[in-house]
């Protein structure tokens, strides 16, 4: 029994998460998804949304801790606004939104504070495109007959890219990514998500979607690259922000933005893909 724990605890230490708690957490985040979106789309909509309203939050409080001051409530507000245009229209409903709420964003912090009206502004537009904005896709993904599926891909994308590389990370990791953003990410760690990911992808699109396994090859060498550079991206704002995770919310995980750094830059990927196969006729 000791000796589980000692593996137990030099698997935790290489990969800098609990493993226990960060499996239960991920079960409990699927079960919301697709309990959701078996309910009602409005229901996983409302999800997507209340998740996206506390990762907005978390990244204004790492914001403060780099010396940007702006109000809670004006980010958090922006969330339901995009999300509602997504639900309620399509893509360019969204993007008239984002639009609208930025401009707006921008107005209401000059009036509030001038004083550094560039940094504040622009961290606020930045955190507006990267979490409501692309989090909108989530809500398009299941604005279809077909949502279920539709989401299922984009869960099978990114939880093979990062459980894989993290596996394969913890076991044959030995050379670095890119040791100046994210330590822990090896390149044994990418070619492990590389395969799994191409393999899933490929198995959801003949046997879910119904469509020819290559495109779903395809797709999943895509994923992989935005799924990689979300995830990279975030680790690049909190080293710069000097802090070690969003929020400690979910055990195993850190904060919600933690969760879905690299779902959110895959999400426009799986999107555009899948529009195109359904206009097409792939």
């Amino acid at each position: 029994m000791e000796d589980i724990h000692s593996i137990n605890d030099a698997i935790n230490k290489k990969a800098g998460r609990n493993l226990g708690s960060s499996i239960v957490v991920s079960a409990t985040i699927i079960g919301l998804v697709f309990g959701s979106l078996a309910i009602h789309p409005a229901v996983f909509a409302l999800l997507v949304t209340v998740a996206l309203m506390i990762a907005i939050r978390e990244l204004n409080h790492a914001y403060r801790a780099g010396g940007v001051e702006l109000p809670d409530w004006l980010l958090v507000l922006t969330v339901p606004i995009t999300i509602g245009a997504a639900y309620f229209g399509n893509i360019s409903l969204l993007a008239v939104a984002m639009a609208f709420v930025t401009t707006n964003v921008m107005v209401i912090l000059m009036f509030l504070n001038p004083k550094d009206f560039v940094k504040r502004s622009t961290a606020a537009v930045f955190a507006i495109f990267y979490i409501p904005f692309l989090g909108g896709f989530l809500v398009l993904l299941s604005h279809h007959e077909n949502a279920i599926a539709r989401i299922l891909t984009l869960v099978v994308l990114t939880s093979c890219n990062d459980t894989f590389a993290y596996i394969s990370g913890v076991l044959f990791g030995r050379h670095h990514l890119a040791p100046h953003i994210s330590p822990k990410k090896t390149w044994e760690g990418l070619i492990g998500s590389v395969v799994a990911t191409t393999v899933g992808a490929s198995l959801v699109f003949h046997y879910s979607l119904h469509r020819h396994w290559w495109l779903g090859a395809i797709l999943g060498l895509m994923a992989v690259a935005t799924a990689t550079c979300g995830d990279l991206i975030e680790s690049a704002m909190k080293r710069d922000l000097h802090i070690k995770d969003m929020s400690n919310l979910l055990p195993g995980h850190g904060g919600i933005l933690d969760r879905l750094d690299s779902i959110l830059f895959t999400a426009p990927t799986v999107w555009a893909v899948l529009e195109l196969v359904n206009r097409y006729k792939i």
